[in-house]
């Protein structure tokens, strides 16, 4: 698969839980418009970015161990694999939230909306256990270790975040009151469906590389 396409499904990946980032966007979204909800979006997308360099930098020196392979391979497979399933899980359960209306009289600065997706993407514990146990390996071994191909896959890592905030934005913010409960089971129906993709391809990557 073509590193770019790697890169924007990992990022994705990341994006489909609905954690502390995308409650923001939503809150942001409805209360003051789209505007604020993208700024806050695209603050998140360069949060991640800054933990996929990283990524790429750190986990590759430390996979050239065995015991690291293994450990990474193990563990982060069978954490998509929980994930997956706690995903579908929240799929079924009820998301009724109450419907806010829009106010822009009283939006925050954008520098503030900006630095508060920043802020949240790097303090997200959903963030930092995906790519300590998952995304770190992933990246890795996303890229053939050239400066092209680490390139290709933070534009595509990054182009995900974007599309993902785009929409969800938009969708918050047009029919996230007439979809209620729909548009979060949705959410974590896809969610469930790439965290399942990615658990075989980690553990499918790890059997044929250690065993």
């Amino acid at each position: 698969m073509d590193v770019f396409i790697t890169g924007f499904l990992l990022s994705l990946s990341l994006c489909l839980d609905i954690g502390i980032v995308n409650v923001a966007m939503i809150d942001s979204s409805l209360k003051h418009g789209m505007r604020s909800g993208l700024l806050v979006g695209l603050g998140s997308c360069f949060g991640d970015l800054v933990y996929a360099i990283l990524s790429l930098v750190g986990m590759s020196i430390l996979l050239q161990f065995k015991a690291v392979q293994w450990i990474t391979w193990l563990v982060g497979g069978t954490l998509m694999l929980w994930l997956a399933a706690k995903m579908a899980r929240e799929a079924w359960r009820s998301a009724k939230q109450p419907a806010q209306s829009t106010d822009t009289t009283s939006r925050p600065h954008s520098r503030q909306l900006f630095n508060r997706g920043l802020m949240l993407a790097l303090a997200s514990p959903s963030s930092i256990l995906w790519f300590a146990a998952v995304g770190g390996a992933l990246i890795a071994n996303a890229t053939d270790g050239s400066a092209g191909s680490a390139a290709r896959f933070l534009c595509g890592f990054f182009a995900g975040g974007l599309a993902w905030s785009s929409f969800i934005v938009t969708t918050a913010h047009h029919g996230g009151r007439t979809l209620g409960p729909r548009f979060i089971q949705g959410c974590h129906l896809v969610s469930a469906a790439l965290y399942l993709y990615f658990a075989v391809l980690v553990l499918g990557n790890g059997a044929r590389t250690l065993l």
